[in-house]
């Protein structure tokens, strides 16, 4: 026997793809909730990992920060230190100027003429005295500017005395003093 169907079966089977768009359709947007999720714990993960990094970068950055402090105390540390050995060194160097300016002094300073006065002022130092003529206050110049611890003598004045003493001329001498170096530089070049 024949089975013929008087139900609509149209209808039937747009039900039945109703359902099925349905079911498809709660099939996506449970995959797409899914999907949504998992997107929001990925990026919540990378977000942690990212704050951990930056919270690392952050520690680290205090500790390089407090080094670079530290290494700037040290560095202004040393640079005073070497300020202290610089000006050390320049007191061992200028120790012995004294004495070898005395000597040159000494050595210098002709028969004719005598000192009265000196200042010193620096590496400046202004020679008053009284001399037998002129020529000897030249000659006194000439000897100063031959020696290597005296050099850059200028005659600032000189002064007839009226009186007819044994000394009547009086002069103002300008002299830069020679560092040590600069003389033991000269002297080498006088010896060698």
């Amino acid at each position: 026997m024949a089975r013929i169907n008087l139900l609509p079966w149209r209808v039937e089977r747009r039900k039945q793809r109703e359902r099925e768009f349905y079911m498809q359709l709660g099939l996506a947007a449970v995959a797409a909730v899914l999907v949504v999720m998992l997107l929001a714990f990925w990026m919540g993960l990378r977000m942690d990992n990212q704050s951990n990094r930056n919270a690392y970068l952050q520690g680290e950055i205090k500790q390089l920060n407090a080094r670079i402090t530290k290494i700037k105390n040290l560095e202004r540390v040393r640079s005073q230190l070497l300020a202290r050995k610089k000006i050390i060194e320049q007191l061992q160097s200028n120790r012995s100027q004294m004495v070898h300016l005395f000597d040159s002094l000494v050595k210098t300073i002709p028969d004719s003429a005598r000192l009265t006065r000196m200042r010193q002022s620096g590496n400046n130092m202004r020679l008053y005295g009284v001399a037998q003529s002129n020529s000897s206050v030249a000659d006194y110049m000439r000897r100063i500017a031959a020696s290597p611890w005296l050099g850059n003598v200028d005659l600032g004045k000189t002064q007839n005395h009226l009186g007819t003493g044994r000394m009547p001329v009086g002069f103002d001498l300008h002299i830069r003093l020679n560092k040590p170096s600069d003389a033991a530089e000269m002297d080498e070049a006088a010896g060698g």
